[in-house]
């Protein structure tokens, strides 16, 4: 298993807007903390998730996604629609967001309090409104974010949620993969690269040249011991058939196939 380069987390963000009180902001912040403690509580989330407030304004934001971008040890962004948040206040900080994105479409309580229910319970509890202008506002971006809908304390939830923390983990660390060719092109020409320039754009992944007098050296270097072993491995896994008029042959160009699988 390859050992990471960081310990990660993932920043957690829920979306309101000022029109609605100080008073009622607080209880988005309680309600979004309350949700944060108990996901890291569940045990199934592979990576914690830090909760780092509401956000109510276009500034407020960008500069959100711009400290999420620049923080190697963040992995992520998790938003949360709390209220109804005016989702052009989005758009700016979320075309600057270089990392992936879950929408966690959900509500803070699994039922609806008929009984109680008033204007004020509406207002502090418009997460159906808030995650589809949303939903549309990041449609409209073009992007490929994950959503996860459903209640937050439910186990399949919970579950999609651990899943895309591994692969956005996956995302982070592909941008450290070191990818060697022999024998090909010049190094670092972008006109002979072909593919290999595709592939650092899109995947970020460096493909580097190197000749293939190097790899002789290697090759070159992997002892008869080791080849012996190798070869006695192949013999107790397989039946070998080799030509009746040159075994030796056989023998010769098995154990140069595996002096240039080791080295």
């Amino acid at each position: 298993m390859l050992k990471l380069t960081h310990d990660y987390k993932f920043w957690f963000v829920a979306g309101s807007q000022f029109l609605y009180g100080e008073e009622q902001l607080k209880n988005v912040a309680r309600d979004a903390e309350d949700i944060v403690k108990k996901l890291n509580a569940s045990g199934k989330l592979p990576y914690p998730i830090e909760l780092k407030g509401v956000m109510t304004t276009a500034d407020g934001i960008t500069q959100f996604m711009k400290e999420v971008n620049y923080n190697d040890d963040v992995a992520g962004v998790i938003t949360w629609m709390h209220t109804f948040s005016p989702a052009k206040n989005w758009i700016r900080g979320t075309k600057l967001l270089q990392k992936p994105l879950l929408h966690l479409a959900t509500q803070y309580l699994d039922k609806i309090p008929y009984d109680t229910i008033d204007f004020d319970y509406m207002n502090l509890n418009q997460s159906a409104h808030g995650d589809r202008e949303y939903g549309y506002l990041n449609a409209r971006l073009g992007l490929n974010n994950k959503i996860v809908y459903g209640w937050w304390g439910d186990e399949e939830v919970q579950d999609e949620v651990a899943s895309w923390e591994d692969v956005a983990v996956a995302y982070n660390e592909s941008f450290r993969i070191k990818v060697c060719r022999f024998g090909d092109t010049m190094r670092n020409v972008a006109v002979t690269e072909g593919d290999k320039v595709q592939a650092q754009i899109q995947l970020g992944w460096t493909v580097d040249y190197w000749p293939v007098g190097d790899l002789v050296e290697v090759v070159d270097g992997v002892s008869e011991a080791d080849i012996d072993a190798e070869y006695k491995k192949l013999q107790d896994l397989y039946t070998f058939n080799p030509q009746e008029n040159s075994p030796e042959k056989f023998e010769s160009s098995v154990r140069y196939q595996l002096r240039e699988y080791l080295g």
